[in-house]
């Protein structure tokens, strides 16, 4: 039989299950808190990383931005800062590539990290997302202008406003051939009779040339070319404007503005190709490929009057 343990015993026995009781529950309390210090020092790191990448954001620094964004979507890839700051970093990166290709991986980015921000709870409320995504979508390409109207509309709805809004708005419009929203998307942001107006005024033209409403597309070109101090867009606007008055029939104007361009700018292939178009449909063969050579001289590369050559 196993003998009786006395009383100083059982005390000592009970004395060192209390000891090692403390002992586990300060370890635990220790290792615990060494958890909260750590998840704290990362929480301060973490919100340094975000204050330093916005201010990149801020001060113009795109592809820092970039950089960091990337940086922090490594190891947080769903958090909405860094798939948002992602998005709008990757489409300024985009614009500053001489590559189309390189151009165009950036803004498959942008879009792929901003469609990801909208998975957010409250995404629904900010206008900006959707509106740099619409301006992702359209620099994409024509083909999906449809989602850049799509997010640009959601933009405004949210009542979200950016200078250019409306006129990517008009664009996208524009390239569905919707042109009655493009024109009324234009003409939500033109200044009329202002300088800065007139690069609106040459798309809400070419708008209506898409309807085939020539008077009206003449008056915008006439004002276009009128307000522009841009000698380039004043240009461009009397090309359009004697292809109007050709589809018109009244080709002796349409000569008359293409001379303009030739002389007030110079050289200019498209002028000088237009003008042989107008005089070979006359018969005028001999004017005509002296206007088709005078084109090529202007632009080597100028293929259309090549071809016209070569078949006569």
């Amino acid at each position: 039989m196993k003998k009786a343990q006395n009383r100083s015993e059982i005390s000592a026995e009970a004395m060192k299950k209390r000891v090692f009781q403390g002992l586990t529950l300060i370890l635990a309390l220790a290792a615990l808190g060494m958890v909260l210090v750590f998840l704290f020092i990362a929480r301060i790191r973490g919100s340094g990383v975000k204050k330093t990448l916005l201010a990149n954001w801020e001060s113009g620094s795109w592809e820092t931005a970039y950089e960091k964004s990337r940086d922090g979507l490594a190891s947080k890839p769903m958090d909405s800062f860094f798939l948002i700051m992602n998005g709008f970093s990757a489409y300024q990166a985009a614009l500053a590539q001489v590559n189309n290709a390189e151009s165009l991986d950036y803004i498959d980015e942008s879009i792929q990290s901003l469609r990801k921000a909208l998975l957010e709870k409250n995404a629904d409320r900010d206008g900006r997302i959707r509106y740099v995504l619409g301006k992702a979508y359209y620099a994409k390409g024509p083909g999906y202008a449809d989602l850049a109207v799509k997010y640009l509309e959601e933009a405004k709805a949210a009542s979200f406003a950016a200078g250019d809004l409306n006129e990517y708005l008009g664009l996208s419009y524009a390239a569905i051939k919707d042109y009655r929203k493009s024109i009324e998307a234009f003409s939500d942001s033109l200044a009329p009779l202002e300088e800065e107006g007139a690069p609106l005024l040459l798309y809400i033209a070419r708008s209506y040339m898409g309807m085939e409403e020539w008077e009206t597309a003449r008056a915008y070109l006439q004002q276009c070319a009128d307000t522009s101090l841009d000698v380039d867009l004043a240009l461009k606007a009397r090309l359009l404007l004697g292809k109007t008055l050709v589809q018109s029939g009244n080709e002796d104007g349409a000569i008359a503005i293409f001379e303009s361009v030739l002389e007030i700018g110079g050289e200019n292939a498209e002028a000088s190709f237009e003008l042989g178009e107008i005089y070979a449909s006359r018969g005028d063969f001999i004017r005509a490929r002296a206007a088709w050579r005078r084109a090529i001289r202007a632009d080597l590369n100028f293929e259309p009057a090549r071809v016209r050559l070569n078949a006569m």
